[in-house]
């Protein structure tokens, strides 16, 4: 890692020495010329650099030297980075412009001890620096581009082959049998479908395209097969040579033009039926696949591609279809494999305990990754004692792993190799998280945003969003795997590393990164780390003055921070950039806090006892993510908030505070306000929602609370300028129950963005009408949120309809007109889910892609429209009148679904048809209900049924035998029925028994 990462520090500290800012300073504290002579000795240095890089694969010397180049590089980032913090510093505090700042830099009296001072520094560094520049001489660099110019492997693949022995592969049955039915069975559009095999490496892309491409029924199938091993190199003249070569058995004549080889391949192609293998392709340029996919294209019917790679981004330019992605083998098929290698001709040992239970343990290391196991267990094929297998499994297993010789790694790091270099720093920050972590996506880019790795080439594109591009860069190389979640949804997207991509990450970052514990942190752990993963009960033990990187250990055991670790933070690791403390208990923050001046990424989340946080922390004027979530003793922010311009995410959800500082506004780089506080009678002296009105690069989630207490509403709801914020994707409005009532306080101008996907009303008094939001002309509505995903309306008693109409509401007296007031325009196109508690709305606007629906103490009118809300097709788009029920399908898209608190006959009353598609079901608080409702018994589809607070219920229904899918049934608040459902004895135990996951009682 040492040379990718000289290699930007190099580039990102020229840029900033041919600044005019940076120059401007050096002028005037009479260091210009140190600084000239600084950038003239990195830009040669910088010059060798990539072959160094090459050079330090082999050559142990020249990896040192870019150990020693790497720490002063650092080192000079550190110092300019004091230039620009003490710029920024005098800007704001005088708030001029920098050049009018230069001249008043300092008074005159500390200017010349501070210039003395910084110029001793620079010539530190450039002794250093010239003392590495002379040894380079010495290894006889030669001078490089850009790492685009430059291409050199560091370890080359060998060759692959079309042939494999019959029994090489074990397991992989269904990977076999899915391949061979994609390759005989399945039926294209196109004559020539090309199939992907994507994994990592290591997990036998290339076995299983062997074993199908020697399999009897694919040989007499296809006329013709070829294999191409394509590697690294893409050129389409050198492959299609080698097509040509392995179709005829020999190699064309050489110096032939490529429109020769082109007809000779098209010629000996053309018309048959083929199987063509292209192994292991890194090519990610659609324009060059294209340029050779083009000559491919005149096999008959049914000729097959089969491509192997890393990377999704190939798969994806390869193929329209969904590629065969190759995992780890199961654990039966691991054994096997690890037992047929290990155990070779000593069948006895294979069935003893002790070498089965050592085995097993050792082969969990693998990872279930084949060519792992085929190393470690041809290693253990030489050792034939139980003894020497326990010296294997606590001594030589990770360093063999470890080894070049063994290939595993090395056979990762291919991957590595060629990824760009900062897609290669954001990979290996990742060692500071254990094996098998699950990783939060979003705090992941934003501490390789702050860290420098992210690269702003577009200023008008969001550092996040650039960032995220990266993360998905990396999952398409096979670099993360089991991502869940959504960005802008819940706790957002998380993923976990491969246990053999944590191993190379350790590898490739050396010591510059660790997880600290206690029995390395005073032997492994070196003083030139920059960035480390530590227990907080361990951080006054560690001895390095230059860490970037301080993240809190995942670990769930208890970590003690003192007022002392503070104290040691301040005083030894001054060049922070990370600083994660979360969840440890804090009581106070420091005020010499401010002294971290480099530092950008603050996380204090879960300390619920901190109350205030220090005015002194605005002085961190580089800070640009600062997350306080769930301080639920916070009741203010800091008053000079707006020192913070580079301030980019302020999290504060489920915080304590009464009302947000005046001078938010102010911030204008932020991204992510999570939740703006109204201050509820003013005494505060707080910020209003005015201050909202610039933050237009907001995104993800904004919570806007105690908005019954704004004065002049409309003027300020206006103000908040919401529908202005088109990145927002989430968005909470938030009344008070204490607040005065809300007639005057209209929704209409708290109108959101069209791209919004998420909408919470909690506590609305006012109106008895929804917003009038779409713009409707004529009686026609326009889509309400074309992107809207999710509603929720709670606690807002005075709304009944969604929109005004002049056909008066009343409660529900005609719930059995189950009209629906709304046009063909589809209001909610993309709506799936849908909670109404406590709200008496009786008539809904359209969603027809609706999944999950939860009513709560409201009408059933919405619900009865709902199950019967698809439009059908066939309905005039000009019709502006409400629609008959006569004109809608059935609703079948609904997955889940909650009823709570509804009249017992409405419950009853329901027709189960409609709801055939359903998955879950919860019934909650029907105080009156003697026996379960007929309908139930419809629900075929049904895997999960809950059952809360039914106090006259005595027995269920012998209808619960029909739910044959039933797989889990909760009940809650139904004690009666606990002793009718006693395993084999009671009464009703034979209408439960079916179901597998079993039943609960609360």
């Amino acid at each position: 890692m040492a040379e990718s990462i000289a290699f930007d520090i190099a580039v990102e500290l020229i840029t900033k020495l041919s600044s005019f800012a940076v120059s401007q300073i050096g002028l005037w504290w009479n260091v210009k010329d140190d600084l000239d002579d600084l950038k003239t000795t990195v830009s040669t240095i910088k010059a060798v650099l990539l072959d160094a890089e090459e050079k330090s694969v082999t050559n142990n010397l020249v990896k040192v030297w870019l150990e020693k180049l790497k720490d002063v590089l650092y080192d000079a980032d550190d110092l300019l980075d004091d230039f620009s913090t003490e710029a920024l510093r005098k800007d704001l505090m005088g708030g001029k412009k920098l050049m009018k700042e230069v001249r008043l830099f300092f008074s005159s009296s500390n200017q010349f001890a501070y210039g003395l001072k910084i110029g001793q520094k620079i010539k530190a560094i450039k002794a250093r620096l010239a003392s590495i520049e002379s040894k380079a001489n010495t290894y006889g660099f030669m001078v490089r581009g850009s790492p685009v110019e430059t291409s050199f492997e560091t370890t080359k693949r060998q060759q692959t082959h079309s042939f494999v022995p019959k029994d090489k592969i074990i397991g992989r049955d269904d990977d076999k049998t899915a391949l061979r039915k994609l390759v005989l069975e399945f039926e294209s559009e196109e004559n020539v479908y090309i199939i992907p095999i994507v994994g990592f490496g290591g997990l036998g892309k290339t076995a299983l395209a062997q074993f199908v491409y020697n399999d009897k029924m694919v040989r007499d199938h296809f006329e013709l097969k070829m294999w191409v091993c394509v590697s690294d190199v893409f050129d389409v003249k050198i492959i299609v040579e080698n097509i040509i070569k392995s179709a005829t058995g020999k190699a064309p004549k050489k110096n032939l033009e490529m429109d020769q080889l082109q007809e000779q391949l098209r010629e000996k192609i053309g018309g048959k039926k083929y199987l063509l293998v292209l192994d292991d392709i890194w090519n990610e340029d659609w324009e060059e696949w294209v340029s050779l996919e083009e000559l491919l294209i005149d096999g008959a019917k049914g000729s097959r591609i089969i491509v192997t790679t890393r990377s999704f981004k190939v798969a994806k330019i390869t193929s329209k279809c969904q590629p065969h992605v190759l995992k780890g083998l199961s654990g039966d098929d691991a054994w096997s494999l690890f037992r047929e290698i290990a155990f070779e001709q000593r069948s006895m040992d294979s069935t003893d305990l002790a070498f089965v239970q050592i085995g097993k343990r050792i082969l969990e290391r693998c990872g279930g990754v084949p060519l792992v196991i085929r190393k470690i267990a041809s290693t253990l094929y030489y050792k034939k004692t139980e003894k020497e297998w326990r010296s294997f499994k606590d001594n030589e297993l990770v360093r063999i792993i470890f080894q070049n010789e063994s290939k595993i790694l090395p056979t990762l790091k291919l991957s590595y190799d060629h990824l760009p270099s900062h897609l290669k720093h954001c990979f290996t920050f990742c060692r500071l998280y254990p094996k098998d972590y699950e990783i939060h996506v979003q705090t992941l880019v934003q501490i390789w945003i702050v860290q420098g790795f992210v690269k702003q080439l577009n200023p008008s594109q969001s550092l996040e969003d650039i960032g995220f591009g990266y993360f998905k860069d990396l999952v398409e190389k096979s670099f993360f795997q089991e991502v869940v979640g959504e960005r802008y949804v819940g706790e957002g997207l998380k993923c976990k590393m491969h246990d053999l991509m944590h191993d190379l990450a350790v590898s490739i970052a050396g010591a510059e990164s660790s997880i600290v514990d206690s029995n390395n942190i005073t032997s492994e752990v070196g003083e030139k780390c920059r960035h480390i993963s530590i227990n907080a009960s361990l951080i006054p033990q560690f001895r390095g003055k230059k860490l970037r990187t301080l993240l809190r250990s995942s670990n769930k055991g208890v970590q003690n921070f003192h007022h002392e670790t503070w104290d040691f933070i301040i005083s030894n690791c001054r060049r922070l950039r990370v600083l994660e403390l979360y969840n440890l208990n804090l009581e106070m923050i420091p005020c010499l806090i401010h002294k971290l001046k480099h530092l950008r990424y603050l996380d204090l989340s879960r300390n619920r006892r901190i109350k205030t946080l220090p005015e002194s922390i605005c002085e961190i004027q580089n800070l640009q993510v600062l997350k306080l979530d769930f301080c639920s003793g916070l009741k203010e922010l800091p008053k000079n908030i707006e020192k913070w311009g580079n301030l980019t995410h302020l999290g504060c959800k489920n915080c304590g505070l009464t009302h947000m500082p005046r001078g938010i506004g102010k911030l204008s780089s932020l991204e992510t306000l999570s939740m703006f506080v109204v201050d509820k009678d003013g005494s505060h002296g707080g910020a209003d929602l005015s201050e909202l009105s610039g933050l237009n690069n907001l995104r993800g989630e904004l919570i806007i609370r105690n908005l019954g207490f704004v004065k002049n509403a409309r003027e300020q709801f206006k103000a908040a300028n919401l529908k202005e914020k088109q990145h927002l994707r989430s968005l909470v409005l938030q009344w008070h129950r204490a607040a005065a009532d809300d007639d005057e306080k209209s929704l209409e101008d708290l109108q959101p963005h069209p791209n919004l996907e998420e909408l919470r009303i909690v506590g609305w008094r006012g109106d008895a009408n929804f917003p009038n939001w779409p713009k409707r002309n004529q009686g026609e509505a326009e889509s309400f949120f074309p992107s809207l995903k999710f509603l929720w309306l709670q606690n807002c008693p005075k709304m009944k309809s969604w929109w005004r109409t002049t056909k008066p509401i009343d409660d529900d007296s005609n719930e059995d007109d189950t009209r629906v007031m709304g046009t063909s325009t589809m209001a909610f196109p993309r709506l799936s889910t849908l909670w109404i508690v406590n709200c008496p709305l009786t008539s809904m606007p359209l969603y027809p892609s609706l999944e999950e629906l939860k009513l709560v103490n409201t009408s059933s009118r919405p619900f009865k429209q709902t199950i019967k809300m698809n439009i059908n097709a066939e309905t005039p788009s000009t019709s502006t009148s409400s629609l008959p029920l006569s004109n809608l399908k059935s609703f079948t898209g609904l997955k889940k679904l909650r009823i709570e608190k509804w009249k017992e006959v409405d419950i009853e009353g329901m027709k189960g048809e409609y709801l055939k598609n359903l998955r879950s079901l919860s019934l909650a608080n029907f105080p009156n209900l003697k026996s379960l409702p007929e309908w139930i018994q419809d629900q075929k589809n049904l895997l999960w049924l809950s059952l809360i607070n039914f106090p006259k219920l005595t027995s269920l229904t012998d209808e619960m035998r029909c739910l044959t899918n039933l797989q889990e049934l909760d009940i809650h608040g139904v004690p009666q029925l606990e002793e009718r459902c006693e395993k084999d004895i009671g009464a009703d135990w034979y209408k439960i028994a079916h179901i597998p996951s079993g039943w609960s009682f609360h």
